[in-house]
């Protein structure tokens, strides 16, 4: 089959980097965007770009008939999926091969085997690949679910059926908390997938999660292309990942790869996939689920087997055989990859939305970075808070290790909070220095929130004075009409305040920016955003004392737990707030009774809104 232009059904980093493959083969390439999007990098590097709606997913990037739409308005004639969105919508495949498409994918029916947990795990034990201990049958009722939860034993993992990347997953360990699991699950599930149906399974307890890259052609070649370790995960979403496994030897490999390519065989796959595994500390493996796509960690693959896995997905979907055999492929090297988010990763992970100010992402031996970013574009909350995936290579796994830190150190990003620094950390812990980290390893271990050093005030404080100076001529900076006297700068970060005495001070030589009234700064790989507030009137609350609980992030409220009148107590949900994809339970701070909500079920809301107003119970 040939096609000569590619549309990429996707946004950022992956279109991106889907794009500059396609490019670089010869294929002309066709981006589409919503509102939100319309001036990020992956629009202006494709040959033509389509407008396929405003920035809610459902009225772009999820709608089938926009995307074909655009596709036959550009003559596009081949659609690659990326990752996320349609990538593994059945209805989506379906659609490209009736409307004389190229789906850059597995075949429609491959997707549906493995779309639906339930039923790709009861396909997979048909086909002798090994299973968690667990139950996907058709009774979803709440009462089953928690009957067959206390059958498998705790501690159980509830998840939905239709999707994944953490979104409708909760692990259970007290039996008190089995009803509010699945019922949080499944209405996260429906939010996400559009299917509230769950599975559960038995929690392997500081299990290793390593999965096996496949790719398959249309000729019945299978073969696989090692596997990668990604064990260090927030919420159930992979912060780290790295090839090859820490943990996996050879023969491991061997026996997990035969496994990966049976249950790839079982489905009549096509093209890039990945068969997770949950490895348990006995050498024993389970199947997790098949992601019938391209991952977001492909890089890592990329980097120890030297190949190009979006030229494969051309090559494959172009008919061609896959251009190695099993015992051709080898490895070189290691690859690591972290995750670079806007989020606040010492506060529960709370995704972060604004523009971003600086963008300067590190270069290097055996460096790369992937990200669809740039001066002045925004992180929306329509979208995953992905900034960029940080990857390096080295001939050993303590070479990669430490050029990633470097390269960590040396990306500068100001605007939201990221993790950069808690990624930082993350890498330098001992454990996973020496390999050791399992799907336990952020729940082991602690990683409070840094102290912002003193240098920090003073770089600021420094900083802005030297931009107010620079508004007058040198010969009036600093003058006064007798001994030179200090400027008195009053300065606010995280919650605390200080008063700076500021001379003139010798050029400071940090990265910073300054927004206004703010300025941020970046110190030792910790950004830390200060507020001049030397001639605002002094502050006589403290936060949260008056009793509001306002929305931490842009988002939808899905969920009303209480009403007016009600007394709640502390650590008591109040409402659900959906960001991001993810559903965020807000709890009351302190005992109080509730007098006014201010908001309803599907609203949207931005970020400090008012939500609910509580009065303190003095009883």
């Amino acid at each position: 089959m040939t096609f000569s232009k590619v549309l990429v059904a996707n946004r950022g980093e992956i279109a991106w980097r889907v794009m500059r493959t396609a490019k670089a083969t010869g294929y002309r390439t066709v981006a589409v965007y919503s509102d939100a999007d319309k001036d990020a990098p992956h629009v202006a590097f494709a040959d033509e770009a389509v407008r396929i709606g405003p920035p809610p997913v459902g009225e772009s990037y999820l709608s089938i008939d926009c995307i074909l739409e655009a596709a036959h308005k550009t003559g596009a004639d081949a659609i690659h999926p990326g990752y996320g969105f349609l990538s593994e919508n059945e209805a989506f495949a379906t659609a490209c091969v009736n409307a004389g498409l190229t789906f850059i994918g597995p075949p429609p029916a491959a997707i549906a085997a493995m779309g639906n947990k339930a039923a790709a795990k009861r396909r997979m034990i048909e086909a002798g690949v090994p299973c968690v201990p667990g139950y996907q049958g058709t009774d979803q009722s709440d009462a089953n679910l928690e009957t067959e939860a206390r059958k498998i034993g705790l501690p159980v993992m509830v998840k939905a059926a239709a999707g994944g990347g953490g979104r409708g997953m909760r692990l259970v360990e007290h039996d008190g908390d089995l009803l509010e699991a699945i019922r949080t699950a499944r209405t996260e599930a429906e939010s996400a997938f559009g299917s509230g149906e769950l599975i559960l399974e038995k929690a392997v307890v500081d299990a290793r999660h390593v999965e096996i890259q496949v790719f398959a052609d249309a000729h019945g070649n299978v073969i696989h292309l090692g596997e990668r370790d990604c064990s260090v995960q927030r919420r159930h979403q992979k912060v780290i990942e790295e090839a090859p496994s820490p943990a996996v030897d050879a023969s491991l490999r061997d026996r997990m790869g035969t496994a990966a390519v049976a249950a790839a065989r079982a489905i009549g796959y096509r093209g890039a996939g990945t068969v997770e595994f949950l490895l348990g500390a006995d050498g024993a493996f389970y199947f997790l689920e098949m992601n019938t796509r391209l991952q977001v960690e492909h890089p890592v693959t990329e980097a120890i087997t030297g190949l190009d896995l979006v030229e494969w997905q051309l090559r494959v979907a172009r008919g061609e055989h896959l251009p190695l055999r099993q015992e051709q492929v080898t490895f070189t090297g290691h690859a690591i990859e972290v995750r670079l988010y806007a989020e606040d990763a010492y506060a529960g992970f709370l995704p972060q939305t604004g523009r971003i100010d600086v963008w300067r992402p590190a270069t290097g031996p055996g460096v790369r970075i992937d990200h669809g970013m740039k001066d002045g574009l925004a992180i929306s909350p329509y979208y995953d808070p992905m900034i960029a995936k940080v990857i390096a290579h080295g001939a050993t796994r303590e070479e990669a290790r430490v050029r990633l830190v470097h390269a960590l150190a040396e990306t500068v990003v100001l605007g939201p909070t990221t993790n950069r620094h808690f990624l930082i950390r993350l890498l330098e812990h001992p454990d996973f220095a020496a390999g050791e980290a399992t799907t336990s390893f952020l729940t082991k271990h602690e990683f409070p929130a840094p102290a912002i050093s003193d240098a920090h005030w003073t770089a600021a404080a420094s900083l802005l004075w030297q931009a107010s100076a620079q508004k007058y001529p040198p010969s009036m900076r600093g003058w006064r009409n007798s001994n030179p006297e200090p400027t008195p700068i009053r300065l606010s970060a995280a919650g605390s305040e200080r008063q700076m005495q500021v001379r003139e001070p010798d050029p400071v030589e940090v990265p910073f920016h300054i927004d206004g009234n703010d300025i941020l700064l970046d110190i030792g790989a910790l950004t830390v955003r200060f507020t001049d507030k030397t001639y605002a009137p002094p502050e006589t609350a403290a936060a949260g004392s008056d009793g509001k609980l306002r929305a931490p992030m842009d988002g939808r409220i899905v969920a009303i737990k209480v009403a007016a009148g009600d007394k709640v107590s502390r650590g008591q949900t109040l409402i659900v707030l959906e960001a991001m994809k993810i559903q965020h339970q807000l709890k009351a701070a302190l005992d109080a009774k509730i007098e006014a909500i201010s908001v309803q079920e599907g609203q949207q809301v931005s970020n400090r809104t008012v939500l609910v107003t509580m009065e303190p119970d003095a009883a």
